[in-house]
């Protein structure tokens, strides 16, 4: 099958997840940061792409909580067909709406403290979009 990277797009910070090479468990890989008014780092992108054999990019799409697409939708959009150009991998969309609020809740819930680790934050978020993924994507195929 091979692994799946997760992207939860932020106008500052990227989230990555990873998945397992059978597309099962998604773990934290890294975040990325986006200096004010640079563009996204997307050779940093590419290289971990690379590095960690990726088959295939999923893109968080961020909508409003009434399901519709506001401006980060539409960046994220233009994100997941730069991504897919530059690295010739398949890229798919999914709804991303509050993952960044679970994974807040998550750390909480484990009695951890947010203060301070928004990068640890955007990885656990990439990582809750991909696993949400993986288990629908096995489910409808069961």
């Amino acid at each position: 099958m091979g692994r799946l990277v997760g992207v939860d797009w932020g106008a500052r910070r990227i989230g990555l997840a990873l998945s397992d090479e059978r597309q099962i468990l998604a773990q934290p890989l890294a975040t990325l940061t986006r200096r004010a008014g640079k563009r996204f780092p997307m050779q940093k992108l590419l290289t971990l792409l690379d590095q960690h054999a990726a088959v295939g990019v999923i893109v968080g799409l961020p909508l409003t909580g009434e399901g519709t697409e506001g401006e980060a939708a539409q960046a994220a959009r233009t994100l997941a067909g730069d991504i897919a150009r530059r690295a010739h991998l398949p890229v798919e969309l999914w709804d991303e709406r509050l993952t960044t609020a679970r994974a807040l809740g998550a750390v909480r819930e484990m009695g951890g403290k947010t203060a301070g680790r928004k990068e640890d934050l955007d990885a656990l978020a990439a990582t809750l979009l991909l696993q949400h993924y993986l288990d629908t994507r096995r489910g409808s195929a069961l």
